[in-house]
């Protein structure tokens, strides 16, 4: 069945950059929006960015450091973060979803996660 593989999480000192990968494989799957979240220890899961066919969104508190894109046609979506910070520790989690529709709540399908971890 579809699977979602993430890579590119690390250790960074604050200030310093990553960039996420992930891509979809198993068969052909229409996926309408990809994007990431994270989950930090002790805090709920958060949406980080999202692309769909027509529209992005950004979490605020990454908004002029993160950008993501997409590489449709390999059901791929990258996430090029910069400036990191302490506080954008967390485990991110690649996401596919089918539909527009409920993009704040994540879904249809996930990765197991990537950890990233910066140091101050």
């Amino acid at each position: 069945q579809v699977q979602l593989v993430e890579s590119g999480g690390g250790l960074v000192q604050a200030g310093e950059s990553l960039r996420l990968s992930c891509t979809a494989s198993g068969g052909v799957i229409s996926i309408n929006a990809m994007g990431w979240f994270r989950q930090a220890p002790g805090k709920q899961r958060e949406l980080v960015a999202i692309t769909g066919y027509k529209n992005t969104r950004y979490a605020d508190s990454v908004k002029g450091r993160f950008t993501i894109s997409r590489d449709s046609a390999n059901n791929a979506v990258y996430l090029q973060m910069n400036s990191l910070k302490p506080e954008d520790t967390a485990v991110y989690y690649c996401n596919a979803r089918l539909s527009w529709t409920g993009w704040t709540k994540g879904g249809d399908y996930w990765g197991q996660g990537t950890q990233v971890t910066v140091s101050s």
